[in-house]
């Protein structure tokens, strides 16, 4: 019996933090929508500012922590924290802080669903036959090339790439570094979008994300990910360049007999 009584204890216990982010998660989805925005940047810029001036690594630990709890939960206002983050601390300091705190951030929310529903989901995969199996080893055969291209694609959400590797079993290895790597684009690109926001208050206008879809902002990333997928389509392609292997004609032995001289 205490047996009994201690396993669906521990399989609750390995859900926990998965529903707690999920729960954080949809809370502050409604709650916190209208907080995370240029406007409530602009309405504190002049106390951030003063606040940075006095207490610099104070206010960049506090923003780092905000930073990765908004990704572990997966509320609304990542991008908007990139902003900031370049908006507070300049090109250099604020785009090692966002990608940081985003790579620490998917790690949580990362290994909570691998705790959880990704360990059940892995057992199944690895135990699954046909069609689920192939597409299982394609994944295996090409991880890290499809961990890049979940980072640099810019419509994947953020929380679905950080959820789905821990679901489909990844290596967390390759994980972290391709999470802290294919990152680095998009987190120059909001952060250099938060170095000039102070100008765009100063002329009274209102800033907004519509340059990440600019060409000479979205061609290189585009890029980024054609390299990302080469290898893929490489390795799809090469068993069908080279085809099977035919072994050439065996000449006769000279000490076989020949067969003209026995007729």
């Amino acid at each position: 019996m205490s047996d009994m009584t201690k396993t669906p204890k521990g399989g609750i216990a390995r859900h926990l933090p998965l529903i707690a982010a999920v729960a954080v998660a949809v809370i502050g989805a409604a709650t916190l929508k209208d907080y995370l925005s240029f406007d409530t940047l602009r309405d504190n810029r002049e106390a951030l500012l003063a606040f940075r001036d006095q207490n610099y690594l104070g206010l960049a630990a506090i923003f780092a922590c905000i930073y990765i709890l908004i990704v572990v939960f997966s509320l609304p206002g990542a991008a908007m924290a990139s902003v900031t983050g370049g908006f507070l601390f300049g090109l250099a300091m604020g785009t090692g802080l966002n990608v940081v705190s985003a790579t620490i951030g998917a790690t949580g929310i990362f290994l909570a669903a691998r705790w959880g529903l990704g360990e059940m989901l892995t057992a199944r995969l690895e135990s699954a036959e046909g069609r689920i199996q192939m597409l299982k080893n394609a994944l295996r055969q090409n991880e890290v090339e499809v961990l890049l291209l979940l980072r640099l694609v810019p419509a994947v959400p953020f929380f679905v790439a950080n959820l789905l590797p821990a679901l489909v079993g990844v290596r967390f290895g390759n994980f972290l570094w391709t999470t802290a790597v294919g990152i680095i684009p998009g987190a120059i690109v909001f952060t250099w979008i938060g170095v000039g926001v102070g100008e765009v208050f100063d002329r009274g206008e209102d800033p907004d994300l519509s340059l990440l879809w600019e060409p000479h902002v979205i061609g290189p990333i585009l890029g980024l990910c054609v390299l990302a997928v080469m290898p893929i389509i490489v390795k799809t392609l090469r068993p069908k360049a080279t085809g099977p292997k035919t072994s050439a004609p065996q000449e006769p032995s000279p000490t076989s007999p020949d067969p003209k001289k026995e007729s």
